[in-house]
């Protein structure tokens, strides 16, 4: 169960691969001990599921800090393939609708001749935005959580398998809308970035905190509809920064292209940090 809203971990994840449209469904429980338990049901997959399952319904639910210590784990190894391979990997989050497909397809299309960028797209149900992804010619795995509200590190280490993001490149994880629980699950990523669009309203970072304080960068979305709604960019900014003052802010527009090339640049910039 999640510890932050409470919707199942305890469920079947699906992992579909939109190269051969194959899927493999992933059962995550987790023990009263802590542990975690992953079977899937992909046909080279022998686990003695009854089992397993005869074991689990006579369990309760894992404390927070259990269930955070494993992710954390499985994170620092992701973290660890990461930099093993030069590879820049971004999680991004927010609230659903505040554009991070539209941000993510526009990125990809106009760097495509500059850097290989590779997605996770995470969602609970269908494949609908790694088609679109798809479209623009990177390569994408795409994760249902079902009824999960956040990616995690075990869904993401079984991710990388099947995407196999080349070295030296961008690997974008696209989470689950949400502007709660993606906060707490670190991912290996090397940064977290918050999401928030116009039409939304400015006092996100102080309704949110822990999301906008745990994110090292905000992209405020959709500012060529700012003559068409009520939204302070300066309030949002400080709000952001009354939360994190660290925090790095870009203001950008994918349909028009407005603010694209500052974060672009700091894509292009880290990359190459990536590959000290």
């Amino acid at each position: 169960m999640c510890v932050t809203c409470g919707c199942s971990d305890d469920g079947e994840t699906k992992i579909i691969n939109l190269e051969t449209d194959e899927a493999e469904h992933h059962h995550t429980h987790t023990l009263s001990d802590g542990t975690v338990i992953t079977h899937s049901h992909s046909h080279d997959t022998h686990i003695e599921a009854p089992q397993i399952h005869a074991k689990i319904h006579n369990t309760t639910i894992s404390l927070e800090q259990e269930i955070l210590a494993k992710n954390n784990l499985l994170a620092a190894q992701n973290r660890g393939w990461f930099k093993g391979r030069n590879i820049l990997a971004l999680n991004l989050m927010s609230s659903p609708g505040a554009g991070k497909t539209t941000l993510l397809t526009r990125t990809i299309n106009d760097l495509k001749n500059q850097l290989s960028i590779s997605v996770i797209e995470g969602d609970q149900e269908t494949a609908n935005d790694a088609k679109k992804i798809k479209e623009t010619g990177s390569k994408v795995i795409q994760i249902n959580t079902g009824t999960g509200c956040h990616l995690d590190a075990s869904m993401i280490e079984r991710g990388l398998q099947q995407l196999n993001p080349p070295l030296n490149s961008v690997l974008m994880i696209e989470n689950v809308g949400n502007l709660v629980c993606p906060a707490l699950f670190d991912l290996g990523e090397l940064a977290k970035v918050v999401i928030l669009s116009v039409t939304e309203g400015e006092d996100k970072p102080i309704k949110y905190p822990h999301m906008f304080r745990a994110s090292n960068i905000m992209i405020i979305t959709k500012i060529d509809l700012l003559p068409y709604v009520d939204f302070d960019v300066q309030k949002c900014i400080d709000y952001a920064r009354q939360i994190n003052p660290q925090i790095q802010i870009f203001q950008v527009s994918a349909t028009t292209g407005t603010g694209l090339e500052k974060w672009y640049a700091w894509l292009i910039e880290n990359l190459k940090i990536c590959q000290r």
